[in-house]
């Protein structure tokens, strides 16, 4: 939840490769966000191996960012440098966790520092009149 909820909250769609090893956690989030008032299709699940599903998402046109939250635990630690590589060729954000020393200790306070990750940042100029 503490993963999905800022993307969701900043306006975006969500993907979430299930970890093949524990399911349930994720299918009855799944049930909860279905009895919800949160839109269909806001938060997609997809089961299956996390090596198979994530370099597909990582190379897609249509995916904005990847969080590799989960994904590195599970193929090791060259498996996020391939990520990172596959989502370069479409400029994609990706937040690795382990470059953040608050997103492995849960019990922390969420913070707004995930929300920054999924949000883009504009300047707009306003010319000023004489």
């Amino acid at each position: 939840v503490s993963v999905v909820a800022p993307a969701i909250a900043t306006g975006n769609t969500v993907v979430v490769a299930v970890a093949a090893d524990a399911p349930l956690p994720a299918l009855s989030l799944g049930e909860v966000l279905a009895t919800s008032d949160v839109p269909g299709g806001v938060v997609n699940l997809i089961s299956g191996r996390t090596s198979d599903i994530a370099p597909t998402l990582a190379s897609h046109q249509d995916v904005n960012a990847v969080d590799l939250t989960g994904a590195i635990a599970d193929d090791g630690p060259g498996a996020a440098a391939s990520l990172e590589a596959l989502a370069a060729d479409t400029l994609k954000r990706v937040i690795r966790p382990e470059l953040d020393p608050f997103a492995q200790d849960w019990t922390n306070a969420p913070g707004t520092d995930r929300l920054l990750s999924f949000l883009e940042t504009k300047t707009v100029w306003h010319p000023m009149g004489i």
